[in-house]
């Protein structure tokens, strides 16, 4: 049987476009990956577990706020890897700065015996369409179509690129690989 996840896809209006909050997922593996590496705040559930339920609470988990507002229910999608991944969209805000995810424990470094903790995200951004579409799993871009299509096509970005107005550096939390920064 395959995997599921379920997720929610937060967007807001800025001056008229539109933009949407995206993760970067923490540990190791991802610490030095940015464009292609960035998701929904998403997690995994069991068979019996359902999939709104789920995206709700891993929103909440991934980011340290309760999720609020109207739903707009999105297409599943099957990942490269089979994995499927259920996908609510929202209107809403949140301040990347406030950024307070779970950890998990890995053995790091390899073969080191070490356990070490790391977020499950370590960075999160309001990014314009097209700039999420950069930054996106390649498997997840789809949502960012199904939002367009849902909301009857909104312009993505005054200029086709990335910030709108200000910007939109990603946030971070500290980890092991920040160094003195």
């Amino acid at each position: 049987m395959s995997k599921k996840s379920a997720g929610l896809l937060l967007f807001r209006d800025v001056s008229a476009y539109l933009e949407v909050l995206l993760v970067h997922p923490g540990g190791p593996f991802w610490a030095k990956k940015d464009e292609g590496a960035w998701s929904i705040p998403k997690g995994e559930f069991d068979e019996d577990e359902d999939p709104l339920v789920a995206a709700k609470r891993e929103f909440e988990e991934e980011t340290g706020v309760a999720p609020s507002g109207d739903l707009i229910p999105l297409e599943p999608l099957r990942q490269p890897s089979g994995k499927v991944v259920y996908a609510w969209a929202m209107k809403g805000d949140f301040d990347p700065a406030a950024l307070k995810s779970n950890t998990f424990s890995m053995e790091w470094p390899p073969k080191s015996g070490r356990q070490q903790e790391f977020p499950e995200v370590d960075r999160a951004a309001w990014l314009s369409i097209e700039a999420a579409k950069r930054k996106i799993l390649k498997g997840q871009a789809p949502f960012l179509v199904q939002l367009l299509e849902k909301l009857g096509n909104p312009p993505e970005s005054p200029d086709g690129g990335g910030a709108v107005g200000r910007d939109t550096t990603p946030l971070r939390q500290r980890s092991l690989f920040d160094g003195d920064q």
